[in-house]
């Protein structure tokens, strides 16, 4: 498997792991420049020599993993007999700097919603690094022709047409998943508060609309289905920048944008 399928492999199991590329290389050693290993929490892919060197690398990048490191380092290796490592001696001659480069698991959001506002926001979103899953109950909205504004995404879109039931994608959204809803119909929004409340693995609930469509919401969140008030809360509404005042999609969107990386942010401090 080459270090790039690897890598590929390692997003798609969102596991987390470490790019090992050989970064300098002086006089002799086993590896040219370039030469790289991906290691992941119990395997690895690739080699950058073996011996001494590479089993300090994978014993470092494996800390790195178990600690969720998000910082790259360079790490130095003289090669020769007067220097023993705790795997043995590599006495090739020259000097090695190894890059170790952390592959974090990337977010995912999924948008409820693929109307006017929806779309915008998943244009936005498109350009991070990220799993992003658009959900309509129409399938007119998850067309091919309508969704190639998004052909040159540099996140992986995964649209999911569920034209009875789209709280069920929920159940199946990765560990930690952020949710935008904003379909279509205030009764699909509900059913998908509801759900979404009942699903522990999420991240952040985010639904567009008024003050007086949450105030109705959020009694019937709890008298009809019985959820608690601080349970309620995990709701925000509305999603945005509150300065940002616009109406049209274009401008709904860059400020729900903006609320939700602001939200990573807060993530990661």
């Amino acid at each position: 498997m080459t270090w790039i399928a690897a890598v590929a492999g390692l997003r798609e199991r969102r596991e987390f792991g470490v790019l090992a590329t050989v970064a300098t290389v002086r006089g002799h050693a086993p590896r040219d420049a370039g030469a790289k290993l991906v290691v992941g929490r119990t395997e690895t892919w690739g080699s950058i020599g073996g011996g001494n060197v590479e089993a300090v690398v994978i014993d470092r990048a494996r800390e790195m993993i178990a600690a969720s490191g998000s910082e790259p380092e360079l790490v130095d290796f003289a090669l020769n007999d007067k220097v023993t490592g705790p795997h043995g001696v590599q006495c090739c001659g020259g000097t090695v700097s190894v890059l170790l480069e952390p592959l974090p698991t990337v977010r995912a959001v999924a948008i409820f919603g693929v109307g006017h506002v929806g779309l915008e926001l998943a244009r936005v979103l498109a350009r991070q690094d990220l799993d992003l899953h658009l959900v309509d109950s129409r399938s007119e909205m998850l067309t091919e022709e309508r969704l190639s504004v998004l052909a040159d995404a540099v996140a992986r879109v995964r649209a999911h047409h569920t034209p009875l039931l789209p709280e069920e994608v929920l159940e199946g959204l990765p560990p930690g998943a952020h949710v935008l809803i904003m379909t279509h119909d205030h009764a699909e929004d509900a059913a998908l508060c509801d759900a979404a409340l009942r699903t522990t693995h999420l991240g952040s609930i985010g639904l567009i609309g008024s003050s007086a469509k949450w105030a109705r919401f959020r009694r019937r969140l709890a008298s009809e289905g019985g959820h608690d008030e601080e349970v309620i809360d995990r709701i925000k509404t509305p999603i945005g920048l509150p300065d940002v005042t616009g109406k049209d999609p274009a401008t709904i969107a860059v400020s729900v944008a903006a609320d939700l990386l602001r939200t990573f942010e807060a993530e990661t401090d």
